[in-house]
């Protein structure tokens, strides 16, 4: 099978929402040889991609786009196991990841932390639902360089402005930065709360701290 096929199939598994087709392909892509990273950002990334272009339309529905996020994950993290570790990326920067407080919805943030893992980060997600305060803790434990947000909502996006200002208190904002992303984030609000960076979506991110870093 070629790599076009191969990608294609990748990014219809996705929007499928198809976790055992999606697993399938990437472990057929490692046994023809493909470029795992190619895999991912030609091939699953574009899927994810696509999904986000039905929700936005209607076509489909939130409980689909999270399957479709885990199938994505889990093809990704066969993918990342199967890299060589002398073709891995250097360690470039910790991060640590969460979704604020308040907010369950865990679309993307996953996504982004593993393509940051691929690039040569060391990610500590928190998950969803969480603490400002587990947020500073985990930075100081971690010695991070970067604490990343995630906001769904227009009512949970305030604990972002919170983060930037427990950080401050905690003594800690003058040695790491901040990205925001999230659906109702905006580089106007990062700017206003003073965040460092924004990203729209996992490449965006991935492309911003690896330029923050090189």
């Amino acid at each position: 099978m070629s790599r076009e096929e191969l990608i294609e199939q990748a990014a219809q598994s996705i929007v499928e929402a198809n976790k055992d087709l999606a697993v399938e392909i990437a472990n057929k892509a490692i046994a023809e040889g493909i470029d795992p990273v190619d895999m991912i950002n030609n091939g699953y990334s574009e899927g994810m991609a696509r999904c986000g272009d039905r929700f936005d339309r209607g076509e489909m529905f939130l409980p689909e786009l999270i399957v479709a996020s885990d199938a994505m994950v889990a093809a990704i993290s066969v993918l990342e196991e199967a890299m060589p570790a002398e073709n891995r990326a250097e360690k470039l920067g910790t991060v640590v990841l969460g979704t604020i407080e308040g907010d369950v919805h865990d679309i993307g943030k996953g996504i982004v932390a593993t393509m940051l893992r691929v690039y040569g980060f060391e990610v500590h997600d928190l998950g969803r639902d969480v603490p400002i305060s587990s947020f500073v803790a985990k930075a100081k434990e971690v010695n991070a360089d970067i604490v990343g947000s995630s906001a769904l909502m227009t009512t949970t996006q305030v604990g972002q402005k919170a983060l930037e200002e427990a950080l401050k208190n905690a003594c800690l904002r003058d040695k790491v930065k901040t990205m925001v992303g999230g659906a109702v984030v905006t580089q106007r609000w990062a700017d206003k709360i003073g965040s460092d960076l924004y990203a729209e979506n996992a490449s965006e991110a991935v492309i911003k701290l690896k330029e923050l870093f090189s």
